[in-house]
């Protein structure tokens, strides 16, 4: 039996992904300037997280 392709690959793990951890969103949303230290982290509003050119 073989490795499945998607295992294969070195860099799987930094391709695009659609949901982004609870860190990633928090990051974003400081960058916004929507989170403040303190803020809770449950119940975080969505952030838009696209695909930029590239690979």
């Amino acid at each position: 039996m073989s490795i499945d392709r998607s295992l294969r690959i070195k860099g799987a793990l930094k391709r695009h992904r659609n949901v982004l951890s609870r860190e990633e969103r928090i990051n974003v949303l400081k960058k916004e300037e929507r989170w403040q230290e303190g803020d809770s982290v449950i119940g975080l509003p969505k952030v838009g997280h696209r695909k930029t050119g590239g690979k």
